[in-house]
């Protein structure tokens, strides 16, 4: 019985299992992804993550103990130029395990395994379109603000509205003068010469008169007699 066995072996022997885990993790460090079974991706994670970790620290000895796990120099080029640089701020949870349905010939479960630094697509869409991460705060929501809060500030709005000068475009007029009636002024007016034109008006209307009179005298002496 495997009573409290928690190493799953894969059907498998124990020199087979390594050197299937050792192939399944030089083909995530060249590809950055792989489509397997679900059992082989669980069991990959638990093997390739303490290797990631370790390529963090590049010096010799790291990466002599990582060519111990790997046997493969390409892969261990690639891990130290590539993947650790990326992976340096990561404090772990390097791999994401994405379940893709199941195999067609025997049933088996099947998932994609990929490091998630390298999936581009993933990241823009989660933190390029929508900025940065959301957070959340301990707090009243914009639901329970007090209405008198609200009020408070539009009226301040409009105090400073109030506040700030107006400037008014002033048109440019004409100034009219009030000249007032005096004595002096109507005999300064009186004093100007009068043209020629307007005294030959006068004097046929006075004719005009004088004629319009001694008609009507003739006509009432007529009468009287």
């Amino acid at each position: 019985m495997r009573h409290g066995d928690k190493v799953n072996n894969l059907g498998r022997t124990a020199s087979h299992r390594k050197a299937l885990l050792k192939n399944l993790s030089c083909s995530l460090i060249q590809h950055k992804r792989i489509n397997t079974t679900l059992a082989k991706a669980k069991a990959l994670r638990k093997h390739i993550e303490p290797i990631l970790t370790k390529s963090k620290d590049n010096t010799t000895h790291s990466r002599r103990v990582i060519f111990s796990y790997l046997q493969d120099k390409e892969s261990i080029k690639e891990l130290f130029a590539t993947i650790a640089p990326k992976i340096a701020d990561r404090p772990g949870g390097y791999l994401r395990i994405i379940r893709t349905g199941f195999r067609r010939g025997d049933g088996a479960e099947t998932a994609l395994i990929e490091l998630v630094d390298f999936n581009e697509t993933y990241t823009t869409a989660k933190t390029g379109a929508a900025g940065k991460k959301k957070r959340t705060r301990r707090g009243p929501s914009k639901a329970t603000i007090a209405p008198a809060t609200k009020t408070e500030k539009i009226e301040e709005k409009v105090q400073e509205v109030v506040e700030e000068p107006v400037v008014e475009a002033v048109e440019e007029v004409t100034p009219v003068v009030a000249i007032e009636e005096t004595p002096e002024v109507v005999a300064e007016v009186t004093a100007e010469p009068v043209a020629e034109s307007v005294v030959e008006e006068v004097a046929e209307a006075t004719e005009e008169n004088s004629s319009e009179e001694a008609t009507e005298d003739k006509k009432e002496d007529s009468t009287e007699i």
